[in-house]
């Protein structure tokens, strides 16, 4: 089935929740460790969905994806795992960056060889790194940036 890239609906809080949790289960299970489920469905209901442009990709029975941006900032990018490789993170990186095309950021850890290969591939460049002081998980993070064409 083809995937649609559309804002998520108020009512899609739990879905798009479970795909955070299923990706950050295989990408990244330090984090995993730090919340339950249902504080992290509370934090996707209750500051993601409220402070963020929230975005999905919808493969016309399920969420598959989800991207939240603050302004031009990436919060968050996230997979199912049965979806990587597949086009779709790409998909929701071209709407972020049509949303935005002269310039974005986002932050990614140190170890998550697999998101860093992904952002680097689509023009984003390494700003600083950081040790791990200015995040709940405490490890070390890359901040990256792209830059569009200019206006």
């Amino acid at each position: 089935m083809p995937v649609e890239i559309r804002r998520a609906k108020s009512n899609e809080t739990a879905e798009v929740a479970a795909v955070f949790i299923a990706s950050q289960g295989d990408a990244l299970p330090f984090l995993r460790a730090l919340h339950t489920d249902e504080e992290t469905i509370a934090f996707i209901r209750e500051d993601v969905f409220t402070k963020d442009d929230v975005w999905v990709a919808h493969d016309g029975v399920h969420i598959v994806g989800m991207m939240a941006l603050a302004g031009t900032h990436i919060d968050h990018l996230y997979l199912l795992p049965s979806h990587y490789r597949r086009g779709v993170g790409t998909r929701l990186m071209a709407k972020a960056k049509e949303l935005h095309p002269e310039n974005l950021t986002l932050y990614a850890f140190a170890v998550n060889t697999r998101a860093r290969a992904f952002y680097e591939h689509h023009g984003f460049v390494p700003l600083e790194f950081g040790d791990g002081s200015g995040n709940e998980a405490g490890q070390p993070d890359v901040l990256y940036e792209w830059r569009g064409a200019p206006p």
